[in-house]
């Protein structure tokens, strides 16, 4: 029997985030659409006699509770005790508190290796409900590819994915709290909102033109309003010849969805240097995400 799995746990963009108003349970009721990109940590699970124990290359994580994979871990084995403990190395290349899903898709990827490794046989719909337990986007994560989710983001409709996406994305030196910004959120300051029907056919018709004009993020008018920088960066993009530059998620991590390949490239050779992180991703593909090409640096630069 295996004793330790390895996983990639890729982070997502939203391409349309709506919130259509508060819940009784005091969530909010989203309309977004996630899509995985290329980006990924690397989440290797080692059973271990018990206990968990999580650590990282990255010394900003926290190693307990407030880790997600710790949670999924704890969430899944104590629902089945009696299987011994995992120890959960996290090798970070999500930035932390960017609007990426980073701590969701950990944990995601926590599930799974643990149902893998211990032989627990869960079922995708068992899956699916503890990821729910852990977190709101936790359940796309489970899932991956892109899809249309609503309520807190466990009413997932899969998207097929009929053409790569390439993105250009820029994390801004600071990062937010997701739960602030939604804290934060008043649906009466909201302008533009995305056209979710707009995006969904020309989704379907592989027509990225009507697809970048059905895009936006009501949730820009907290964070984009607190940190002008994020306004800069879409515009900055856009002039580097983005079709569409939007924030992701809470923020502040904003990308720019370019037309082909090459001109996100060129777009990524000539972003200005400065304190941001710069990646280059495209649609994330599991057959190929270790092929990822990124720069931490400020200046993109091939790895």
């Amino acid at each position: 029997m295996a004793t330790q799995v390895i996983l990639d746990a890729p982070a997502k963009i939203n391409l349309t985030l709506d919130i259509k108003g508060k819940r009784p349970d005091g969530y909010h009721e989203l309309e977004t659409v996630m899509h995985q990109i290329n980006l990924a940590d690397k989440i290797t699970i080692t059973q271990i006699p018990e206990g968990i124990e999580v650590s990282s290359n990255c010394p900003e994580l926290p190693a307990g509770e407030g880790n997600l994979a710790y949670k999924a871990a704890w969430t899944i084995l104590d629902k089945h005790p009696g299987q011994g403990g995992v120890a959960i190395h996290i090798e970070k290349a999500i930035p932390i508190g960017a609007g990426l899903a980073g701590g969701s898709t950990d944990a995601a990827a926590t599930l799974k290796g643990i149902n893998a490794l211990y032989k627990l046989d869960l079922s995708p719909r068992q899956l699916m409900s503890l990821a729910l337990e852990i977190g709101s986007d936790v359940p796309f994560c489970l899932q991956g590819g892109t899809a249309l989710a609503r309520g807190r983001g466990e009413k997932l409709e899969s998207l097929p994915l009929n053409m790569n996406f390439h993105f250009l994305l820029v994390k801004p030196s600071f990062s937010v709290s997701t739960a602030e910004v939604y804290s934060q959120f008043d649906l009466s300051q909201v302008n533009q909102k995305p056209d979710t029907r707009r995006f969904l056919e020309g989704w379907h018709h592989c027509d990225i033109i009507s697809v970048c004009h059905a895009m936006e993020n009501v949730l820009e008018t907290v964070t984009a309003v607190r940190y002008p920088e994020i306004e800069s960066i879409k515009k900055r993009l856009v002039k580097l010849g983005a079709l569409k530059a939007l924030m992701s998620g809470s923020g502040p991590t904003v990308f720019g969805l370019f037309r082909d390949k090459a001109s996100a490239r060129q777009a990524w050779f000539d972003y200005p240097a400065g304190e941001e992180k710069v990646f280059l991703v495209t649609s994330y593909d599991g057959r190929k995400a270790n092929g990822r090409e990124t720069s931490a640096t400020g200046k993109p630069g091939i790895l």
